[in-house]
């Protein structure tokens, strides 16, 4: 026996502090079934929302600090372009039809998602691009959804959406925390 694994049998070594070492699929699966619950009204809040800050924090390594401070700062700044762009929408229909209607929203999609990604190249915190497009992607399904506490005020399918995708890297580390380590 080394002389590091003599040290680990001893105790002399921390190993990851987990609280219950369920099997993952048991931790994974407790935490989903807590979104039916979330997304009760009068609330009606997306589900899905967590589900993709979930995925997308271990799509890109895990729930570590670093990838934590990475993606809860971009997915809400996604829901926001996603929301200024369906009020662009609403404004051009005011003033537009037809193949002019459809050209207003080929404009304002064009620069309000640019300038979501450009921010990346003036900031230091918004620099994990995925991560928008998963705030963006969660307030277009929460707002063209119907979900949220008024189905069609923009401005509460903004506030849903930034809540439950907050809650997936949360999730994450959750899962994390309440699982064994993988292959245990």
């Amino acid at each position: 026996m080394s002389e590091n694994e003599a040290r680990i049998d001893a105790g002399a070594v921390e190993k990851p502090a987990n609280w219950l070492n369920l099997p993952v699929e048991v931790a994974a699966s407790i935490l989903a079934v807590t979104t039916v619950l979330i997304a009760l009204g009068p609330l009606h809040l997306p589900p899905w929302a967590v589900f993709i800050g979930w995925a997308g924090t271990f799509a890109m390594g895990g729930p570590t600090r670093e990838n934590l401070k990475r993606i809860w700062p971009v997915m809400p700044l996604g829901s926001f372009a996603a929301f200024l762009i369906v009020l662009g929408f609403q404004q051009a229909a005011q003033v537009f039809t037809g193949a002019a209607y459809v050209i207003a929203e080929m404009v304002i999609l064009f620069v309000l998602n640019g300038a979501m990604i450009a921010v990346s190249r003036v900031s230091s915190v918004f620099t994990f691009v995925p991560g928008m497009f998963f705030g963006f992607a969660s307030f277009f399904a929460t707002f063209f959804g119907s979900f949220g506490p008024d189905p069609k005020n923009p401005f509460l399918a903004l506030l849903a959406a930034i809540f439950m995708n907050a809650l997936g890297p949360a999730y994450a580390w959750l899962n994390v925390k309440l699982a064994a380590p993988h292959g245990k």
